[in-house]
């Protein structure tokens, strides 16, 4: 199962959500009522963080605000206060956040502090 940990990220104020390894976790704007709406080319450049089991909370992450939602390929993807969590494929490893503010696909890209709401840094 996918673990959600929080940690410093470059260019990036305060904790953010990363995965096990470090990568930063983004939310989408685009999503609505916690249904994941990135698929095809979105989902390419926007991989989403999918899961076999129940998500994993590491330190300083709130375990009542992980979840899942089922994917339109039947994946389960991992959700956050609400918000299916994704990866950017520009990030170059981890404790980057290069699509932090991106407008890719219409609609505005961030990643998520502790509480589970965007950190915006504009």
């Amino acid at each position: 199962p996918e673990t959600v940990d929080l940690k410093s990220i470059s260019g990036i104020p305060g904790m953010a959500l990363v995965d096990e390894d470090g990568k930063a976790l983004y939310l989408w704007e685009a999503d609505k009522n916690g249904t994941s709406t990135c698929s095809g080319a979105c989902a390419a450049a926007w991989p989403p963080v999918t899961t076999s089991g129940a998500p994993q909370a590491g330190s300083g992450v709130d375990k009542a605000l992980l979840g899942t939602v089922k994917r339109a390929d039947g994946t389960e993807q991992v959700t956050y206060n609400g918000h299916p969590l994704y990866y950017y494929v520009g990030d170059t490893g981890p404790g980057t956040a290069k699509g932090q503010g991106s407008k890719d696909f219409g609609a505005s890209w961030y990643v998520l502090s502790a509480k589970g709401v965007k950190i915006d840094n504009d």
